[in-house]
């Protein structure tokens, strides 16, 4: 997978994300390890590796929010 696919690949998941769960924006550090773990795997030239990365980076910027949308209701 060439530099400007991943690049691209990965600038779709943040919008995903800002898009349907922006309250994951607000910590973004949670996000991190899988950014990482992405960015690693481009590196490699390992497109399987490197799209389960992005998926796993999705699942907790969505865990995240959700996990947040949470807290604010019990705080009601």
């Amino acid at each position: 997978m060439g530099y400007g696919v991943a690049a691209e690949k990965a600038a779709e998941a943040l919008r995903y994300l800002g898009r349907n769960y922006p309250e994951c924006l607000e910590n973004l550090r949670i996000l991190d390890e899988h950014e990482t773990a992405a960015h690693e795997a481009a590196m490699r030239g390992e497109r399987g590796a490197y799209l389960e990365s992005l998926r796993c980076y999705m699942r907790a910027g969505r865990d995240e929010a959700l996990r947040m949308r949470r807290a604010r209701r019990e705080f009601l």
